[in-house]
């Protein structure tokens, strides 16, 4: 016969270290996101290229929080399509018409952000951009 150590109560997770847990698990879907989905790889090279287009032209901070939220609504919006594709293939791995519809639907809301975000681009980079390359001609 084995003797079985006992092994001391544990307690309960505190409240913060749930907390702490629920970024882990952000954090986790993201770079699931980002490992999975061609989509989300685009979206980070795209804004890498706005970020540094960004820093390279003289832009204030009000233009700075307008990028911030456009290119935040954008990966919210391909965050949740990934997550809605994902619910409809595990409820319904079958064709149906009304899964293609919810899919369809989510991913025009994407392309529907994509472009006010390329609008809100064009206009904050544009111009600063466009006297930019003026001065080199």
């Amino acid at each position: 016969m084995t003797a079985v150590a006992e092994l001391p109560p544990t307690r309960p997770p505190r409240r913060w270290q749930r907390e702490v847990a629920s970024f882990g698990f952000a954090f986790n879907g993201i770079w699931a996101a980002l490992r999975t989905e061609p989509h989300m790889r685009f979206h980070a090279w795209a804004t890498v290229a706005v970020v540094a287009l960004g820093l390279w032209l003289p832009l204030s901070r009000h233009d700075w929080a307008v990028l911030a939220l456009a290119i935040g609504a954008v990966w919210t919006a391909e965050m949740l399509n990934t997550a809605l594709e994902t619910l409809v293939n595990l409820v319904s791995p079958d064709y149906h018409p009304l899964a293609g519809r919810v899919k369809d639907i989510a991913a025009g809301a994407v392309l529907l952000m994509g472009i006010a975000a390329a609008a809100v681009g064009l206009l904050i980079l544009g111009p600063p951009l466009w006297a930019a390359v003026q001065q080199w001609w």
